[in-house]
């Protein structure tokens, strides 16, 4: 796999660095068990790309099956730790520092995604960050891909963190290629705690 120029990092990316010098509450050392069933269901194509991937578990789950995982993540300390997992589990996974509001610029390499996973990425984003990434997902998702999403469910419908269905179905429309092909309510787990949240699979027509 080619490794491309990076973007510039942005600012949040040391608030980031500052979490991975211990084990943040969201990092709980296996991938979320929806990923699992996702899994387990057949629904992960290769390649695969893994945004906002933090210490790379998802990656390293779905590489140990078999598929030709990048992981990204804008954290360099979380993708050291990444690649430092999978050169200890022998697992064949790449990661990239890389900031997945600017996955549009992977194209600049030939990179292309049947599956693109997001395990709570998309849920902290403002409303305009997201329309950014939204955008760059459709440049590097394969006509046929899946993009899978897990976030926490929207507590009020004056916040911005955390996603709803009404959301995704405005932002994944059909008449712009979407189509939400899977939609389920579920839970977040974290270190100590979990969350409401929902799994939402989306297809690039």
């Amino acid at each position: 796999m080619s490794v491309p120029t990076p973007p510039a990092e942005r600012p949040i990316a040391h608030v980031y660095d500052a979490a991975y010098t211990g084990v943040p509450n969201w990092d709980i050392g296996r991938p979320q068990r929806a990923f699992v069933q996702l899994l387990d269901a057949g629904l992960v194509r290769s390649p695969v790309l893994d945004v906002g991937c933090g210490t790379g578990e998802l990656s390293l789950f779905l590489a140990r099956h078999g598929h030709e995982v990048l992981g990204i993540d804008l954290s360099p300390m979380a993708i050291r730790q990444a690649k430092d997992k999978a050169n200890w589990r022998r697992i064949a996974a790449h990661f990239l520092v890389w900031d997945a509001l600017d996955i549009s610029k992977l194209r600049a390499a030939d990179l292309s995604f049947q599956t693109v996973v997001d395990s709570a990425m998309l849920h902290i984003l403002g409303d305009r960050e997201r329309d950014r990434f939204i955008d760059g997902l459709g440049d590097v998702l394969a006509s046929g891909g899946l993009y899978c999403v897990l976030g926490d469910a929207r507590r009020t419908e004056h916040e911005i963190y955390g996603i709803t269905p009404e959301e995704i179905r405005d932002r994944f429309r059909e008449v712009d290629g979407w189509k939400v092909v899977f939609f389920q309510q579920t839970i977040f787990e974290r270190r100590w705690s979990s969350n409401t949240a929902y799994f939402v699979g989306v297809q690039r027509q």
